[in-house]
């Protein structure tokens, strides 16, 4: 039998290898930038052309290239970067592998120029799928120029399986940042469509947050520095009233480089303890330095998964550290164990007051006492507010019933007899409120009832239906959404004065794409000039919803957690402001509001789901009833 194995050409080979390493125009930027921070550039510029898809271009100043180097740079497993094996175990550069440059090389047209500052000519080569085209010398400025140019050219299945050019300028967008922050001192600019989008000039880690993430960013941050002899921390984590339900703004760098670690997360997160909302990610940007032999970074292809040595060590001294900053600058709360537990259960901070001292006359003596109080937020209300509502509707619920000591009406019961009493609800008398057979409302109906400001508890023949609020409601406002967007049919409701919104750089590029259908949507918006937007007025029935800007906020969060989904950008838009502008739980409602609540969404083409997949509502048979108490 003759022979089968045999070596692969290298153009396959390397098309499996960029497989790995080049999945998308962002891993090209990526590798790129990476290279550019490796050669000592003080000044980086990105150009873009079609979410990469056209043309990704990096232009430096760093140390360039020779001829020799040039070429060899495009081989496989060529690198400058390690020697020996030793060197895997002390690596502090961004690259190492070698394999980026031959990947690229294979799967798109890629054109060189470099120059050393020593040398006259620099050196051009082009290459498209691994063949070289053109190889000469040339005028260059110092530092190095690549253009890749029709990313996947030759592999056009993995063209086609490329996203949109929203989300592929947002994952560029996110690798342009993490290498952003890791080298504050290096002036980067990016470049999309001949728009500028960023624009950083060399500063200090706090003013390169604030430029990439806004003015209002600055007095969400709080500083974090620990250092010990195995480890070294420093950067900012966020400050819990500005956490977020979308992740974004939590950036991990080992040793400089942007990693991932699902441990590293849960050890900030668990640090904030209960001073978080419920599915809200705080802000943080954390460096941490490590000896490189206590760490593998060869792990994975793209390099942002490592291995710890002592995992363990490192989650607490972060968790240690995170403690020590939100203790250091008051932003953990202090805790009373003398108050009540019902009123301690506060939205916002507890701060506990100055003694105050006051004066008391006892036996014709003045006495002079000192009192300490609690100041609480609001938050206590809205709790008592709560409860109270719920006793009401328990009370509406089972009114009529009567109590008995023994089981005989009007006896006197011992407080330490065994409670027996008998229910007899009205809601089993009175007319069902669906009708099953065509799932609508009847002439009359028993009100519905709200438990836990959550859920909406409504009678039907067959038994009763359990709604959530806030999922039906989203169902309803994505079907009016989507009718009115088709239409063309929204009425918007001028503000007095308009509203100027800013927006971090990369939220104001994604409300630029979107601003005609944002418009569409009812919003009077317009751009003011970099990344400020002029709100003139808003959907009609949102006027009397939250403030304007955090509205924005919570419709551009929505749309980019919807970005992967494929959905059109109609869809996408409907999706994302009905989960934005939707009531949420916990909000009281009164009967007649529940009332057009379900009558409305039972009047929409599915009202089985909202448009993020929850159930809307659960039906509950009596006979499935009568068997749990049989």
């Amino acid at each position: 039998m003759a022979d089968v194995i045999q070596l692969l050409p290298d153009s396959i080979a390397n098309q499996i290898a960029a497989g790995e390493v080049i999945q998308r125009p962002a891993s090209v930027v990526k590798e790129l930038l990476e290279n550019a921070v490796d050669a000592g550039s003080t000044n980086i510029k990105l150009i873009v052309k079609d979410a990469g898809k056209t043309l990704i271009q990096v232009v430096d100043d760093g140390c360039g290239m020779s001829e020799t180097d040039a070429r060899m740079a495009f081989e496989r497993h060529a690198t400058s970067k390690i020697r020996t094996v030793k060197d895997l175990f002390s690596i502090r550069t961004m690259g190492f592998r070698g394999e980026a440059l031959a990947s690229m090389a294979s799967v798109a047209q890629v054109e060189l120029r470099t120059r050393r500052k020593p040398d006259e000519l620099g050196t051009r080569l082009v290459i498209e799928g691994s063949n070289l085209k053109v190889q000469e010398a040339c005028q260059a400025a110092v530092g190095t120029n690549f253009a890749v140019k029709n990313l996947f050219f030759n592999i056009p299945a993995r063209r086609n399986f490329l996203k949109s050019n929203t989300v592929e300028m947002r994952h560029i967008t996110d690798e342009f940042q993490r290498i952003a922050i890791a080298n504050p001192h290096v002036f980067f600019s990016l470049q999309h469509n001949n728009t500028d989008v960023y624009h950083l000039y060399s500063s200090n880690l706090r003013q390169r947050l604030v430029h990439l993430f806004g003015n209002n960013s600055n007095k969400k941050l709080v500083p974090l520095k620990e250092e010990t002899d195995l480890i070294k921390l420093n950067g900012f984590i966020g400050k819990p009233e500005y956490a977020r339900k979308t992740r974004g703004e939590q950036f991990f760098f080992v040793n400089n480089r942007f990693i991932k670690s699902g441990l590293l997360h849960h050890a900030v997160t668990s640090a904030y303890e209960e001073l978080l909302p419920k599915e809200h990610y705080p802000l943080y940007v954390i460096f941490i330095e490590i000896n490189p032999a206590n760490i593998d970074i060869n792990v994975h292809p793209t390099k942002q998964e490592i291995k710890f040595d002592d995992e363990k060590m490192v989650y607490n001294y972060l968790k240690v550290a995170v403690r020590h900053a939100l203790g250091r600058y008051s932003v953990a709360p202090e805790l009373d164990f003398e108050q009540d537990p019902l009123f301690a259960r506060t939205q916002g901070v507890i701060k506990t007051a100055q003694p105050e001292r006051y004066h008391e006359e006892k036996g014709g003596e003045v006495v002079t006492q000192q009192a300490s109080y609690t100041v609480r937020s609001s938050g206590m209300n809205d709790d008592l507010k709560r409860r109270r509502n719920n006793i009401e509707n328990w009370e509406k619920l089972y009114e009529g019933l009567d109590a008995f000591g023994d089981g005989t009406k009007g006896e006197a019961r011992p407080d330490d007899a065994p409670v027996s009493f008998t229910i007899e609800s009205k809601m089993s008398s009175d007319t069902p409120e669906l009708d099953d057979a065509n799932q609508s409302f009847s002439t009359q109906h028993k009100k519905p009832y709200q438990l836990h400001r959550k859920y909406i508890v409504s009678q039907i023949k067959s038994g009763f239906l359990l709604i959530d609020q806030q999922a039906a409601h989203e169902r309803i406002l994505y079907e009016r959404y989507l009718k009115n967007l088709k239409e063309q049919n929204i009425s918007t409701q001028k503000k007095l004065f308009p509203i100027n919104i800013n927006l971090p750089t990369d939220d104001a590029a994604l409300l630029r794409d979107l601003l005609g259908t944002v418009q569409a949507l009812g919003f009077d918006i317009e751009e003011f000039g970099g990344n400020t937007f002029t709100l003139h007025g808003v959907p009609a029935e949102l006027a009397e919803q939250e403030q304007e800007q955090l509205l924005i906020e919570r419709l551009l969060e929505q749309f980019k957690q919807n970005l992967e989904l494929n959905l059109g950008i109609t869809e996408n838009a409907a999706r994302a402001l009905a989960v934005s502008a939707a009531i949420k739980r916990g909000k009281r409602l009164e009967p007649e509001e529940m009332d057009v609540l379900v009558a409305q969404l039972f009047a929409c083409e599915s009202p089985f789901a909202s448009p993020t997949g929850r159930k809307c509502f659960i039906t509950f048979e009596l006979d499935n009833l009568d068997n749990k108490f049989g």
